[in-house]
């Protein structure tokens, strides 16, 4: 209790600029907290999402009920889902040109998951940024305030008319409560944004394969549905 109570008389009777640190560093942690909570339940959501769909996808059900399941939902699909729903709703209206063959229509396909891709990586990645900034510059903050604080203990030592440690460690310690509060706001910032970072680096991978599995099951589907080239007629 004692040393709660003095670090809190230390900020209370800390300078503007350093309460100025404090109170940025702290709505800095406050902020990066809530995207490490959200971005936590996002993940686990689409990682949750995608294994259920996964392991309804290749237990070897029919994909155009399974399009239809999807195109009727009431919620968007994301993840997985929302890959094939934009590749499959590709596939079905390319193969209806009898003109436009079985490459092209795969090609389309292909470009449509693409796209449904990037639009799902993109939405994961979407606050790590901050999380990164958070966890690059909250140091520099702190140690900014740790500077002042130390320049102004000095300042004040300077008009004393005896030098001693009790002067200064008041003004000192304050400056040190910045340094802590930019670790204790930087600190986590890394941490879950490396181990964030690598969830979504290895859901994009998983999101290729599927891409390229998928690919090569409406490559056959267009095989088949293809229409054969025409022979010339023989010459009489």
């Amino acid at each position: 209790m004692t040393d709660d109570l003095s670090v809190f008389e230390l900020v209370r009777d800390a300078t503007i600029v350093v309460k100025l640190v404090l109170a940025l560093l702290l709505a800095a942690s406050v902020m990066s907290w809530a995207i490490i909570l959200r971005k936590r339940a996002e993940l686990r959501a689409t990682r949750a999402d995608s294994d259920r769909f996964e392991d309804e996808f290749w237990s070897g059900g029919d994909l155009t009920a399974m399009y239809r399941k999807l195109e009727g939902a009431k919620k968007a699909n994301k993840g997985v889902a929302s890959i094939f729903e934009s590749g499959f709703r590709e596939f079905g209206r390319l193969r209806q040109h009898a003109a436009i063959g079985a490459d092209q229509i795969i090609e389309g396909s292909r470009r449509a998951m693409r796209a449904a891709l990037l639009k799902e990586t993109d939405r994961l990645e979407k606050s790590l940024s901050m999380l990164a900034t958070v966890g690059s510059t909250s140091p520099y903050v702190g140690l900014f305030g740790t500077v002042w604080g130390i320049m102004n203990a000095f300042h004040g030592l300077g008009n004393a008319q005896q030098a001693t440690l009790a002067l200064v460690a008041p003004g000192i310690s304050e400056a040190l409560v910045a340094t802590a509060m930019g670790l204790f706001a930087a600190i986590p910032a890394v941490i879950f944004y490396n181990r964030y970072a690598d969830q979504v680096s290895r859901l994009e991978l998983r999101y290729d394969t599927f891409v390229e599995e998928l690919s090569t099951i409406l490559q056959r589907h267009a095989m088949q549905v293809a229409p054969k080239p025409a022979t010339p007629r023989e010459k009489v």
